[in-house]
């Protein structure tokens, strides 16, 4: 009996239980907060809050505070130092180090043993399940896994204890058996140097039966495209004739998708999203067809949603899944066994349908351009761009955009750079296309650009090639989880990209 025969047999329990999400959303959800609130009620956090009294999700929701990593560094500094039993039981000994808050260069997100086995190896295992379901003539157990990921370095030299990207941590601690099926070597995976990385990996695949990717889109793309160099190939598929599927999380695949369909020509390629953070993997497509997730609710989280337009006030509303509304955005608060407690994750998500609790990422908190009252958020982004490319025939390598607040002539619009990996025949042509699909899809920035009143057309700043990945290294987050803001609401950010555009 083939491989992927046995493995899918192996996860038919496992999707009847993921079936029971329609029905008895409530109960797992409650069941997970009960058995979170117990497990720590001996910590730090658990006696600071009285744990052992909590009972119920409305006393948990009383009781407990929302927390951002500014609450919570305090704690955290003291796990990273040794102290056992703080925000989680025992001794946490895994750091993911991911993208800082205004006051920090970077955020140390604690992953507990338990957290890894519940929510990170949980998803990565449904996430196979799930696409097997979705395709049954798959043969992915007959070839290799490329997989993609980070770095680490030893955490204030405490023994085993280590802090770097997510990836790195989960390559650190996977069962030898999935090394068996995966490249590259955890020796290549776990180098600090993307390019010497990009290098080995590339060199390494090229031989290989490879069926399957995972990664981020933008890195696995510079991969894939160092691989076409070095095999001389025309397209992908003829390097590796088994290639089915790339699992994909990260960064919205939207500005790749087209990159990807021009170099992976098969028509048995298929992509899946997971909604994969240093936090935890929340979300899976479960049906290829349909780009909306399924929410996972019965790992180790549990999910509280804030609506978007109260975000940032001093008493929100806050509501359980069971209390979402469907076509409203939220941002998402998580509770889960790596120690975070109501924490602010910073992402937005709108729910598409209940029973099951299906949902698509909208943006983050603090990744938008609302400096006119116009309310982009990165998902009309997203829309825009494709529309525009649909339009014209190009293609977006990378972007990211910011208000600006007036001119010399006294005027304001937001301003775009976007590195296009096909530019279109005619960029203004294409600026007009974005500009009016944005109005077409927001209200509010269709509000501000009436008659120029407020707002002009947007202007668009045609990137040179590799302003991106060279604005990326300036800053030492080649690989990994990095990624480009897509959209700020001050110019930090732009005005350091626009310097390196020469």
């Amino acid at each position: 009996m083939a491989l992927t025969s046995i493995v899918r047999a192996y996860y038919a329990h496992r999707l009847r239980a993921i079936g029971r999400y329609a029905t008895d959303a409530e109960r797992i959800q409650r069941n997970v907060l009960a058995r979170l609130i117990d497990s720590a009620k001996s910590t730090v956090q658990g006696k600071r809050y009285a744990y052992g009294s909590l009972h119920s999700y409305e006393a948990f929701a009383a009781a407990v505070p929302l927390a951002d990593y500014d609450t919570i560094k305090q704690d955290i500094e003291r796990m990273r130092h040794g102290e056992r039993d703080v925000l989680w039981r025992g001794n946490v000994k895994w750091y993911a180090k991911s993208s800082g808050t205004t006051n920090d260069k970077s955020k140390f997100i604690p992953v507990s043993r338990q957290g890894l086995r519940r929510i990170h190896y949980a998803g990565g295992a449904d996430a196979v399940a799930l696409y097997l379901r979705s395709n049954p003539e798959s043969r992915l157990f007959e070839g290799k896994a490329l997989i993609l990921g980070g770095s680490h370095q030893p955490n204030f030299n405490l023994r085993h204890s280590l802090v770097g990207d997510l990836s790195a941590i989960l390559i650190e601690n996977v069962s030898p058996l999935v090394r068996l099926v995966r490249i590259p070597d955890k020796q290549t995976a776990l180098l600090a140097d993307f390019e010497e990385k990009r290098e080995r990996i590339a060199r390494m695949a090229v031989g290989a039966n490879v069926s399957n990717l995972s990664g981020v889109p933008s890195w696995m793309m510079s991969v894939l495209t160092r691989v076409m160099e070095i095999s001389g190939a025309e397209s992908l598929d003829q390097v590796w004739p088994n290639l089915e599927v790339f699992f994909h999380g990260g960064v919205a695949f939207t500005p790749y998708r087209e990159q990807y369909k021009a170099l992976i020509r098969s028509t048995k390629m298929h992509y899946m999203e997971t909604y994969s953070a240093s936090e935890g993997i929340f979300g899976l497509q479960d049906d290829l067809a349909d780009p909306a997730m399924l929410l996972m609710i019965d790992y180790d989280v549990f999910y509280e949603f804030i609506p978007l337009e109260e975000v940032g006030n001093v008493d929100p509303t806050i509501v359980p899944l069971w209390g979402v509304e469907v076509g409203r955005t939220y941002a998402m608060v998580i509770t889960t066994s790596c120690g975070l407690w109501r924490y602010q994750i910073g992402d937005t998500v709108r729910f598409t349908q209940k029973d099951p609790y299906k949902f698509v990422i909208t943006g983050r908190t603090k990744c938008f351009i609302n400096a006119f009252g116009e309310e982009l958020m990165v998902d009309n982004a997203e829309q825009g761009l494709r529309y525009a490319c649909a339009e014209t025939g190009a293609s977006v390598r990378d972007y990211t955009a910011a208000p600006v607040f007036m001119d010399d002539a006294g005027k304001c619009r937001h301003q775009w750079v976007v590195e296009f990996t096909t530019p279109p025949a005619d960029a203004e042509a294409f600026a007009d296309l974005l500009d009016k699909h944005l109005q077409t899809i927001n209200s509010d920035y269709e509000a501000k650009r009436y008659k120029d009143l407020t707002l002009q057309r947007l202007e668009l700043v045609v990137a040179r090639d590799g302003l991106f990945h060279d604005w990326l290294a300036s800053r030492g987050k080649l690989g990994g989880q990095h990624k480009v803001p897509r959209l700020s609401n001050d110019r930090t950010i732009i005005d350091a990209v626009l310097a390196m555009n020469r």
